[in-house]
């Protein structure tokens, strides 16, 4: 395996973290929190280490540039910056999410993840997004 590998692995992370989160979320609201627990615990997990192999190749690899072109290009861009900025907002989000749980003030847990929650779903849904656009439909990226 080589650093090149990497990517289809992170957007498989980042799949399996969109689901977990889906469950969670649904499980939340029919009141089985052992089951919701259980759900973001494994989102947060497979989010952990979509971000640590993340980090990893990009320190490798440094930068890719999108292969397709025209207007594609330009809504991949946007994609992609809406989905790195709300990836680095939702970082301390989830910390500061995940903390009052951890201390079981559920209302403080609460209030925090109607917020997280849908910009982590947002930022796992389109990080599968951007490695398909990338990657599969207009790749292979360029490397620069």
């Amino acid at each position: 395996m080589t650093v090149y590998d990497l990517p289809p692995i992170n957007a498989t992370l980042n799949a399996c973290a969109t689901v977990f989160i889906i469950l969670g979320l649904i499980f939340i609201k029919v009141g089985n929190k052992k089951a919701h627990i259980v759900c973001m615990a494994t989102a947060l997990t497979f989010s952990a280490v979509f971000l640590g192999c993340y980090l990893y190749y990009h320190f490798h690899v440094l930068h890719v540039k999108f292969a397709g072109t025209g207007n594609i290009k330009t809504f991949y861009y946007g994609l992609l910056i809406t989905h790195v900025f709300l990836a680095i907002v939702n970082l301390p989000m989830i910390i500061m999410t995940v903390i009052p749980a951890l201390r079981q003030r559920f209302d403080k847990h609460k209030r925090l993840a109607k917020w997280t929650a849908p910009i982590w779903l947002y930022v796992s849904i389109t990080g599968v997004i951007v490695y398909m656009m990338c990657y599969q439909w207009y790749g292979p990226p360029l490397r620069s």
